[in-house]
């Protein structure tokens, strides 16, 4: 029976650290849109990212990494992809629902996971992420689309997503975890200048300083810290399956948080997106680290 219990509870233990790991990357995007009638979208990353670059310069003490003229190269563009993907995402969130915003967002990771495999049963997962964008492709009745602009910029920050994959493995395969450290600071000083530019002074208003700070915790540092310790106890492959599920997260978090309420058409799409990303990670060749994996946990 003591057996049994701790067999459970090592299984049970990551998985619920994912899990609350998700909740509150989801929290803290909901909150961060609390952020953009004062400084925007713009301001809001602006922020999010320097307090971000803070906490994992504390935590993860970049100044130790070793860079080569070849590898520096490959960080900046790891960064510039960072810092592209969470402003082009909240960029969307200004008039597309969290939950689809992240689905759309989704499409970036489920591509490479896609490509990394490339057979015949890929089409299925092709076909239903396709299905999915389609259901949200506004059609007669406009109430039941989404913003066409912010879905570009969803989608824009797919592309990003894909592109940090893709430099991230190969910045990470140098320096390890101070590679998120390195991407995040290069990141803001990407963004930053946008945000000043478009917000000014506002970005110095004293009430927003603790809601930034506990953006970038609730999106940042606990996720992370949670993350690292879940993908230590299981399969990156089922890590992969259970990061599939975030877009459901999303969208219960803008049902919670900022009463967005999805139609049954657009529930629809989160669930072709959901499946088409789990469906991908269960038949992608074997992979040292998972494809489709958080990326709002590196920044």
């Amino acid at each position: 029976m003591t057996k049994l219990s701790h067999s459970l509870s090592s299984t049970l233990l990551p998985v619920g650290l994912l899990l609350i790991a998700m909740a509150s990357i989801q929290s803290g995007a909901s909150l961060a849109k609390s952020m953009f009638p004062i400084v925007g979208a713009q301001g809001t990353t602006t922020l999010r990212l320097i307090f971000a670059s803070i906490i994992m310069l504390l935590i993860l003490r970049p100044w130790r990494a070793k860079l080569t003229a070849k590898s520096l190269k490959t960080v900046i563009v790891y960064g510039a992809a960072l810092g592209g993907m969470n402003f082009l995402f909240y960029m969307s969130l200004r008039s597309v629902p969290l939950g689809i915003a992240v689905a759309l967002e989704f499409t970036g990771p489920l591509a490479v996971a896609i490509y990394a495999s490339r057979r015949l049963v890929d089409f299925i997962w092709i076909g239903l992420a396709i299905t999915g964008l389609l259901l949200l492709i506004p059609t007669g009745d406009s109430t039941q689309g989404i913003d066409l602009t912010g879905a570009g910029y969803a989608l824009g920050a797919g592309v990003c997503w894909a592109l940090y994959i893709l430099f991230g493995q190969k910045a990470g395969a140098d320096n390890g975890v101070q590679t998120a450290a390195l991407g995040v600071m290069i990141a803001a000083l990407f963004v930053a200048p946008i945000g000043i530019v478009h917000a000014g002074s506002a970005l110095l208003t004293p009430g927003l300083i603790p809601i930034a700070i506990a953006v970038a915790i609730l999106s940042t540092a606990l996720p992370y810290t949670l993350e690292m310790v879940a993908l230590t106890r299981m399969p990156t492959r089922t890590f992969g399956t259970l990061m599939s599920i975030e877009p459901a997260f999303g969208a219960l978090s803008g049902l919670l948080f900022l009463n967005e309420v999805l139609s049954f058409a657009q529930w629809m799409a989160i669930s072709c997106i959901i499946l088409a990303s789990v469906g991908a990670t269960l038949t992608m060749r074997n992979h040292s680290k998972p494809i489709i994996a958080d990326k709002n946990s590196s920044v």
